[in-house]
């Protein structure tokens, strides 16, 4: 029997359940990191997902899987970010919000040293959307910048379950392989938040590839071709004119059992993440001073103490 809540019920962003720091006092929050300060942060996007699921599903896939995991460890969600980065070939699509690259990147620096300067010092990015030339970009900036004691790990969710995304001939669930929106990703969306599909508009389309096959790897990550999707220009059609249906794949074929084994090893995994980064650095601990900054230390064990307990805030050290 899992423990696991499939297919969710409900979500808690709107709710007092002490999963997302947006919604809990200051006097909240510094209880909760007493106990444990790490933080999950879900950065979606606003993207057209077809007929039978919303312009939110990455965000929602996210936020679904976070909220679990908080309830089972005791960590803490942020809110998310709602807008993302897209490739190009998401271009000109009607609903997906399209937020440049730089942007989102310095973005999410500053995110990350709210949290920091806040006592979230272990953060845990989770994204699912197709931006992962940014995040790491974030993380790093962030590093350059403020260059104090931190755990800052991104986890692109369904690289946790690579096995269960797999078509029935490489004994996965799926007949058809993970693209967008599709047999695979509907499936998902119908474990997680069912409540906010429509199944009974979903679509099949076909995929529109521009070189042969062998050398573009899928969504998935798990496909025969060395070179990731995101690191390629004119392989695949313009989403807007190849396939205007916000869908590439099968939707018609989503089945919520289909996501239940992959559902259940992501959520495993990112309880397994939270648990083993507080039992190396527990709450309160941080990776050594001398073997992650040059800087002073007694302006790093200031910022460290933060602004009410006798030291300073993390921006006196830069901004």
């Amino acid at each position: 029997m899992s423990k696991w809540q499939i297919p969710a019920v409900g979500g808690h962003m709107e709710k007092n359940t002490g999963v997302y720091f947006q919604n809990m006092t200051n006097l909240e929050a510094a209880e909760r990191l007493r106990k444990n300060d790490v933080i999950l942060i879900p950065v979606g996007s606003t993207e057209n997902h077809g007929p039978s699921a919303p312009y939110g599903e990455d965000t929602f896939l996210e936020t679904r899987l976070c909220e679990q995991v908080a309830l089972a460890t005791g960590c803490t969600v942020a809110q998310p970010v709602w807008y993302g980065s897209h490739p190009f070939h998401h271009m000109g699509m009607p609903g997906t919000i399209m937020i440049p690259e730089e942007t989102l990147a310095d973005y999410l620096v500053y995110v990350f040293a709210g949290f920091w300067n806040t006592g979230f010092r272990k953060m845990i990015v989770v994204n699912g959307h197709g931006q992962d030339y940014v995040i790491p970009l974030a993380i790093h900036k962030f590093g350059k910048k403020f260059q104090v004691p931190a755990v800052i790990l991104y986890t692109h969710f369904w690289n946790c379950c690579k096995e269960y995304l797999e078509t029935k001939d490489r004994g996965g669930p799926f007949d058809t392989p993970f693209i967008h929106a599709d047999e695979c990703e509907q499936s998902y969306c119908l474990a997680l938040f069912p409540e906010l599909c429509q199944q009974e508009h979903a679509v099949n389309t076909k995929p529109h590839p521009l070189l042969p096959p062998g050398h573009i790897n899928n969504s998935a990550e798990n496909g025969e071709g060395p070179i990731k999707w995101y690191n390629a220009l004119g392989a695949v059609g313009v989403e807007c004119i190849c396939t205007p249906e916000g869908v590439i794949g099968n939707a018609k074929d989503a089945d919520m059992e289909k996501a239940r084994p992959g559902v259940e090893k992501i959520l495993e995994y990112l309880e397994k993440l939270v648990n083993d980064i507080l039992r190396m650095y527990p709450a309160g601990e941080l990776p050594p001073i001398d073997k992650m900054t040059q800087r002073r230390r007694e302006d790093i064990e200031a910022v460290i103490k933060g602004p009410f307990n006798g030291g300073r805030h993390l921006f006196t050290l830069t901004y």
